[in-house]
């Protein structure tokens, strides 16, 4: 795989640039998650589809930036740095705290007239209706606060074992998990466009229930995949959803008109 390609301002990596690409892919991370996640995607998906990972303020190549700690500024910049990268047919990708960015950056190029996504893919999410049921934890005392991160899994042992390294990540967790817990939703009517949901049968966050949720958000097709993992199934079960996302991006392709190639 060519080496990964950071766009100007830093906030998109192309793992594998493709000017000739006929669709990007934009990925959204999870809590704590970098661009990274969506490093090796391009070589399981369509040879038309290039993948533009976002990198947010806080994390890997952007480690000492101030992390946004708010989801409605989040999306105001993300409209604005991808705003240029939008001049061709698109799709948006996120898993957890990503699937409200994709979502909300959708409504948002709605409200202002643009361009929206061929397809809209919420990943580990509750529909945005939905309201979360957990304590929030953003604010919490340092020990507590590292005492629920294991319980939610999404921070190896090793990461949590290592002072000096929790020292370094937590005021980006502790953001992350704002941009969640202080999310409102907002009622609009649903989109005009197709949304395919992703969860995972042993995600102890996200019921099936709650992905289904995501179907009142379309007036067009609807689809639900649930894969075998947890809550970071994304990562566990990748060769499975690569393939589900591979055929569902293969059929918006053959919308956009032409046969995919490869």
């Amino acid at each position: 795989m060519s080496r990964p390609i950071t766009a100007p301002g830093n906030w998109v990596v192309f793992p594998k640039p493709n000017p000739g690409a006929r669709l990007r892919l934009f990925c959204f991370p999870y809590a704590g998650g970098g661009a990274s996640i969506y490093y090796a995607w391009p070589r399981a998906l369509p040879a038309e589809v290039e993948v533009c990972s976002v990198q947010l303020p806080g994390r890997e190549s952007r480690l000492m930036e101030t992390p946004y700690a708010a989801m409605p500024e989040l999306v105001e910049k993300l409209y604005e740095v991808l705003l240029p990268f939008l001049d061709r047919p698109f799709a948006f990708f996120g898993h957890s705290n990503g699937a409200i960015m994709g979502f909300e950056l959708t409504r948002l190029l709605r409200r202002r007239g643009r361009t929206l996504p061929v397809h809209l893919f919420p990943s580990g999410r509750p529909g945005p209706q939905v309201p979360l049921t957990d304590p929030p934890i953003h604010a919490l005392p340092e020990a507590e606060f590292h005492r629920e991160l294991r319980r939610f899994k999404g921070t190896p042992e090793e990461v949590l074992q290592n002072a000096e390294i929790m020292q370094l990540i937590t005021p980006v967790l502790r953001a992350d998990f704002s941009l969640s817990e202080t999310y409102r939703y907002t009622p609009e009517p649903p989109l005009d466009l197709p949304i395919s949901a992703y969860g995972g049968r042993t995600d102890d966050e996200v019921s099936e229930e709650e992905v289904d949720a995501w179907r009142e958000q379309t007036t067009v097709a609807f689809r639900r995949h649930m894969f075998p993992g947890d809550h970071f199934f994304v990562n566990g079960d990748r060769d499975a959803v690569l393939a589900t996302l591979s055929g569902e991006l293969i059929e918006a392709l053959h919308r956009l008109g032409g046969a995919p190639r490869g």
